[in-house]
């Protein structure tokens, strides 16, 4: 556990806050003492495991994913009473053990093999627990839906309930009999079946209450209604009162002759029970995670702390109500700088900022995820110290300074390397120039010790001392002197300035009364606060023009970017033409090669019936040889557009046509749905309809006379 100063520390950093917002967010009481009582632990180890099963529960809610564990069980008080000997549970609470057993078949069903390797923290809950089925099959046998005992459950109990029906059968025959009699000799008031201390009576007028024989087991609140017991039914309803006294003595043992048998059971419910309530309060934890939008910092042992983008958690709960923006804070504590001086004008933002480290810190060392960047990163810390606000002691009747110099004291004895410390205001309270001093004289002690914080103040001498100190830097809470107004940003490497003249200025305090104010401070004080005034004011105008530089940079970044995916998808396009073309040509040569081979299968069965083998051998050639000799080829074109001319028609047999490819001509002599067999020369080729063309004799000019 971790130790912190004073006993107020955690109320004053607010952690009693976040501890009852997680309350809330927990459904069972096991998680909500387990809330309430949060813990705030120093081993590394430990604190992963919580922070890591609260990430993967986290997630498991963002995907929307079921997670059984939506019973509300509080079952304390059954489990002690299952392991006390001679006990009996209800039926009821029989009920109740069944529903958690139940609930954690469910749990371990849900640990799948893939989903104890996605979620190995969540499944690390339930690593040295198992599920026993003999508990809800020993409840089965002996209860129904209803938490009722079964019948079945002895012979005896079967045998009495049994008896039981059959003589209630029987009573409610003789009573309707009697009831019928009575209700026509116009004695009955009430015809409806009643009760009194479990016997089946009659409503009679009270007039005629001595008209009928039996027993008196009461009257109405107006007295005009008796309810008589009639004397015929005496002896079957005492019969029944002594069979259900038996059903209940039996039903009484059964139940404890179960309890009993369960008894074995009851820490292994005990352990069903903590499992179903630890599941319970990681699901609080990481509703709370939602909230605040929590993640998994990385942690680190030792002292180190480098927060990014790190926000107050109830800060930003508050500004999201009123749909404000939560000013982020960054924030870097190490060896090399150990101790942060924060100073800047009052409400700047200085104590929150400091608040904010503190808390986060806490939540982290409890288990609880933290609104802060992913790549921050979080030591672990045995003590934490703070002092904020005036606090006075009543009780010795010390003053400000006093009680502050008590705690001063406690910080400077007590703090080593695992100390996390926070000092609002260090000094105050005293003569400026001796509060400083000792301030100085403090915060070298405490650097000594090795001990990490930041410590807010207005005093010069501190931030000059930050400034040349190794191992302590400055801080300023920016300001914007325009507006008035705080920014509420944490710029780290400066002093800042507390604005003290330029606020009263712009409230519009007489320049007289200023002038004097000046007179009063010392020149070389003012001299620099006006310095460190100018050089904040500098400064945001140079952050101001080094984010406009960014912005034009990234433009700059952006516009490359996108230029380069421009000239990659053109070279990409070229690729694709070249490579289509490619493919056609490829796919023109394969069909030129199937269609060659097609002809010289047919010239070869020509061949073989052939007479005339000359004109066979000429048509090979022209075949084989007049794709590679382009001059011939382009010859045999220009004689063909010399000789013939293409005409528009369909093709049938016996029209005249030319072959698209070869330019040869020949005769349609047959057609064969999209085939045609054309006569070229001696030898008839099969061919695609598609791929001829139509053609005629161009008519020879007549000579003139």
């Amino acid at each position: 556990m971790i130790r912190y100063y004073p006993e107020s520390a955690l109320g004053q950093l607010e952690f009693d806050k976040i501890r009852d917002l997680l309350v809330e967010k927990c459904r069972s009481v096991y998680a909500r003492e387990k809330a309430a009582a949060l813990r705030i632990h120093t081993r590394l180890e430990f604190i992963q495991v919580e922070l890591q099963r609260t990430g993967e529960f986290k997630s498991l809610l963002e995907q929307g994913q079921y997670f059984p564990n939506e019973d509300n069980l509080n079952l304390s008080l059954e489990i002690k009473l299952l392991g006390l000997p001679g006990a009996a549970l209800s039926g009821e609470q029989f009920l109740q053990i069944l529903r958690l057993t139940d609930a954690l078949r469910q749990i371990f069903h849900w640990f799948d093999r893939e989903r104890r390797l996605a979620y190995p923290g969540l499944a690390s809950v339930i690593k040295d627990s198992y599920y026993e089925k003999a508990i809800i099959q020993f409840i089965d046998e002996i209860l129904e839906e209803n938490g009722q005992v079964r019948d079945k459950a002895s012979p005896e109990l079967a045998e009495i309930r049994m008896s039981l029906y059959r003589k209630r059968n029987e009573l409610r025959r003789l009573f309707d009999r009697i009831v019928a009699r009575l209700n026509k000799a116009g004695y009955v008031a009430e015809t409806e079946e009643a009760f009194l201390n479990g016997r089946r009576v009659v409503a009679l007028f009270a007039e005629h209450k001595r008209q009928v024989k039996g027993i008196l087991h009461g009257e109405s609140d107006s007295r005009k209604t008796s309810f008589i017991e009639p004397e015929e039914t005496i002896g079957l309803n005492n019969e029944i009162f002594s069979l259900e006294h038996a059903e209940n003595r039996e039903v009484n043992r059964i139940l404890r002759d179960l309890t009993t048998r369960l008894s074995a059971y009851a820490p292994l419910l005990a352990v069903y029970h903590d499992i179903a309530g630890e599941y319970d309060f990681i699901h609080g934890k990481a509703r709370l995670a939602m909230d605040v939008h929590g993640i998994h910092p990385n942690l680190q042992d030792g002292s180190h702390i480098h927060l990014i983008e790190a926000r107050h958690p109830l800060l930003f709960l508050y500004h999201r109500k009123s749909q404000k923006t939560t000013v982020p804070v960054n924030i870097k504590l190490d060896d090399k700088n150990r101790i942060l001086v924060i100073s800047g004008p009052n409400a700047g933002g200085k104590t929150v900022a400091m608040k904010t480290v503190g808390l986060l810190q806490l939540m982290v060392q409890a288990g609880l995820l933290i609104p802060v960047h992913p790549d921050s990163t979080l030591g672990i810390f045995k003590q934490i110290m703070i002092h904020i606000g005036d606090e006075q002691s009543l009780e010795f009747e010390l003053s400000t300074y006093s009680s502050h110099l008590i705690h001063m004291k406690h910080f400077m004895e007590q703090s080593n390397g695992r100390t996390l410390f926070f000092i609002d205001e260090l000094g105050s309270g005293s003569d400026p120039n001796l509060g400083g001093a000792f301030a100085e004289v403090i915060l070298l002690e405490l650097l000594k010790k090795h001990a990490l914080g930041i410590v807010t103040t207005h005093y010069l001498n501190l931030k000059v001392m930050a400034n040349k100190t190794p191992g302590i830097v400055n801080g300023a809470m920016s300001f914007d002197e325009k507006l008035l107004q705080p920014l509420y940003q944490l710029v780290i490497g400066k002093p800042g300035s507390s604005y003290t003249f330029s606020i009263a200025e712009r409230i519009g305090l007489h320049p007289d009364l200023i002038n004097s104010a000046r007179k009063l401070v010392d020149e070389e004080h003012f001299r620099l606060d006006k310095l460190l005034n100018r050089t904040e004011q500098d400064l945001r105008n140079l952050e101001v023009k080094d984010r406009e530089l960014q912005q034009m940079l990234k433009e700059n970044a952006r516009l490359k970017t996108e230029l380069e995916k421009t000239l990659h998808k053109e070279k990409h396009q070229q690729q694709l033409q070249i490579l289509q073309e490619q493919n056609r040509i490829s796919a023109d040569r394969y069909s030129y090669l199937k269609e060659m081979e097609r002809k010289l299968k047919q010239i070869i069965f020509e061949w073989r019936k052939s007479e005339n083998k000359e004109e066979v051998i000429k048509q090979m050639q022209a075949l084989l040889f007049n794709q590679k000799e382009k001059p011939a080829a382009e010859k045999f074109k220009k004689k063909f557009d010399a000789k013939f001319q293409e005409i528009e028609g369909e093709i049938r047999p016996g029209m005249q046509v030319r072959m698209k490819k070869s330019h040869q001509t020949g005769i349609v002599r047959e057609l064969r749905k999209k085939k045609a067999v054309v006569q070229v020369g001696m030898i008839p080729i099969t061919i695609d309809i598609s791929d001829l063309v139509l053609i005629k004799e161009k008519t020879k000019p007549e000579t003139p006379a």
